[in-house]
């Protein structure tokens, strides 16, 4: 008998986990994502013990019938993509399919949902991935995911994990990212008892921004913009008095998803270069908007990286947006304006 053999389901979602859920922030990011992708406009996220102990997201969305309640925990089921190509064309934050089941693989997991359509709730409980129970629930309507005890199964895990404060301040700044990303939406976070960070929902960017960065901060941004063929850049950044010692502080967002882009933040930094000494950075928030076509989310696990089609063109619009708020600001000269 030969020695390659299948894996069982149980062991694969355990890896997918690995790659997808580094950490309590990890979870809340698959999840808050999950829920604005069902047309929520009002979430808390619960934690306790910076996420290790306790992790509990409630919407008010879309919400789940029975059938996809169970069919959630699946590997590689989602509502999001039907074919390959629509991974080109995507309007949804979540599209793998693989979060709700390496969530579940490495925790104690239960899910309460109760559809928009008025059918009966679902309550499913889990636990290591294996479905325990389910059964008719009545809650309003909406999606509410508990996570206790994550990594409880993975115990490597766990040394890997930072501080109660650090692996909170992770969740903290997840959520505000995400906030400044959808003005619209209500976010609340408690740690324990504790209100970490609440947003009305209201559309007003200056609230959001005022509750994510702080007052004064918030009221001393510079606006930016910028637009060109099929490109459009808008956001706010800090005067070079709010600089930082680390990057922290410079939140990128591609057609609404939060990233990293190291192409983002060398034209950002490149903008400041004769207004910041070595070791200090911008302060900022940045938006770009472009076709879908034009911008390839699926090259990291988490989602968290991009790629350009056209990085020249992206590198360039960011840099004068930059350039050209911090001239009218009149904090460079206007013969500072030019790309190289």
């Amino acid at each position: 008998m030969g020695n390659i053999r299948l894996l069982s389901e149980a062991t694969i979602n355990k890896i997918a986990a690995g790659e997808i859920i580094e950490r309590p922030a990890s979870v809340v990011k698959e999840l808050l994502e999950n829920s604005l992708d069902a047309g929520a406009t009002r979430i808390e996220v619960e934690i306790r013990a910076g996420g290790r102990q306790l992790i509990r997201v409630t919407d008010n969305g879309a919400g789940m019938d029975r059938d996809d309640a169970v069919m959630a925990l699946e590997r590689h089921s989602t509502s999001k993509i039907r074919e390959s190509e629509d991974l080109e064309s995507l309007k949804t934050l979540g599209f793998r399919g693989e979060a709700l089941a390496s969530i579940a693989a490495v925790s104690i997991f239960k899910l309460v949902t109760v559809p928009k359509s008025g059918s009966i709730g679902t309550a499913l409980e889990a636990k290591a991935g294996v479905i325990k129970s389910v059964q008719e629930a009545g809650a309003a309507v909406g999606t509410t995911i508990t996570i206790r005890d994550l990594f409880f199964n993975v115990p490597a895990r766990l040394k890997y994990m930072k501080s109660i404060p650090t692996e909170a301040s992770y969740i903290a700044d997840l959520i505000g990212r995400l906030a400044m990303s959808r003005p619209d939406v209500s976010f609340r976070l408690l740690h324990g008892d504790f209100e970490v960070l609440f947003t009305h929902g209201t559309g007003n960017m200056a609230e959001v921004l005022s509750a994510v960065l702080g007052k004064d901060i918030a009221k001393d941004l510079l606006e930016i913009g910028y637009e060109a063929e099929n490109l459009r850049i808008g956001g706010f950044i800090g005067k070079p008095e709010h600089a930082r010692s680390n990057r922290h502080s410079q939140h990128f967002f591609v057609s609404g998803r939060t990233v990293r882009s190291p192409l983002i933040g060398a034209a950002l930094e490149k903008a400041y270069k004769t207004l910041l000494p070595i070791a200090r950075f911008p302060l900022a928030v940045i938006f770009i908007e472009l076709p879908g076509t034009e911008v390839d989310v699926n090259v990291h696990p988490t989602k968290a990286e991009v790629k350009f089609s056209r990085e020249d063109a992206i590198f360039s619009a960011v840099y004068r947006a930059v350039s050209n708020a911090l001239r009218l600001n009149e904090l460079i000269p206007s013969w500072k304006m030019k790309d190289d």
